[in-house]
């Protein structure tokens, strides 16, 4: 799903005020019918996220933690079962998971001898049975659950359904009969920033050349592709001497061929010109480099062109 800056600006205006909910989801789909659950989804998290990182640090004042810990302690004091840090959460407008963090931390520097450590938080919010008081171990379980941008559970199923995506893609690209190298075979070659698939003979899409293909199992909005064109996408293709195929013939055929060491390609900007593949759509917008060899679509290119110039 491809949107003008115009159409991404209205749905993120109708999010400011809305909280980061399921109800509020399927609010944002009965108003705009037209585009995917998926692609909502996708903007409605990375919305709320840019809200958080906006908002972090007054949460984590000693004023602000101390508050929340004692209107913890009331609330469960009054009636341990009802869910007192996921409306503490609401109330406050900060992600359930995070405030689960905050309550945690702040329970085990009281009851423990020692500070936690990051990685003994980070098992425990994975695991709310490991927390030793019930009612608490309770609560982070209610936030957890009920978090849809934030926490371990999120995180897995982002994990998961970007893992499904490259699958995905690797079928549609045996399909084709496009011979490549995935992430984990350049990896074990030597190579430090990769993209999922360098494919071993170019193709053109829409008349641009493609070595490599990325898959983003997200959308595409200005900051997340900003952020990815400056530490993935720029890396991947800037490399001076891509073009010079006699070079990389050379150099790459015969490891005792002496390139000047002012010259030498690194390992991880090799790459060339290539396609990202945002799948859940993107800001039509930022489609705007694919004459510096960057190319931007929705879905995997039914318009495929090998060297011998047949559609694939």
């Amino acid at each position: 799903m491809i949107l003008t800056k115009a159409q991404y600006d209205e749905i993120a205006q109708c999010l400011v005020s809305v909280p980061p909910t399921r109800q509020s989801l399927r609010k944002l789909k009965q108003r705009f019918p037209s585009q995917s659950q998926a692609t909502l989804l996708s903007i409605f998290s990375q919305e709320y996220q840019k809200h958080i990182k906006r908002t972090h640090a007054k949460h984590h004042t000693s004023e602000a933690i101390e508050s929340y810990y004692q209107r913890y302690l009331n609330g469960v004091g009054r009636n341990g079962t009802a869910p007192v840090l996921l409306e503490l959460a609401n109330e406050v407008d900060y992600a359930p998971s995070l405030m689960a963090r905050i309550i945690l931390e702040r329970f085990l520097q009281e009851h423990e001898e020692t500070p936690p450590s990051k990685s003994v938080i980070n098992s425990m919010l994975r695991d709310p049975s490991q927390i030793p008081d019930g009612v608490l171990a309770n609560q982070v379980y209610q936030c957890i659950v009920n978090d849809c941008c934030y926490g371990p559970l999120v995180d897995c199923i982002k994990h998961a359904i970007g893992h499904e995506h490259e699958v995905l893609l690797r079928d549609m690209l045996l399909e084709k009969n496009l011979s490549f190298l995935d992430e984990d075979q350049l990896r074990a070659k030597g190579y430090d920033k990769t993209p999922d698939f360098i494919l071993q003979v170019p193709v053109a899409v829409e008349g641009h050349i493609i070595h490599w293909i990325e898959s983003k199992a997200s959308f595409g909005d200005e900051c997340s592709h900003h952020a990815y064109l400056h530490d993935q996408f720029w890396s991947y293709w800037n490399s001076p001497l891509w073009r010079d195929c006699s070079v990389l013939h050379a150099w790459e055929h015969n490891p005792e061929y002496q390139v000047p060491s002012d010259h030498r390609p690194s390992w991880d900007r090799l790459f060339g010109p290539g396609l990202v593949i945002y799948w859940y759509g993107f800001i039509q917008e930022l489609d705007c480099n694919r004459e510096r060899g960057i190319l931007l679509k929705a879905c995997f290119p039914t318009d495929i062109v090998t060297l011998c110039h047949s559609v694939a």
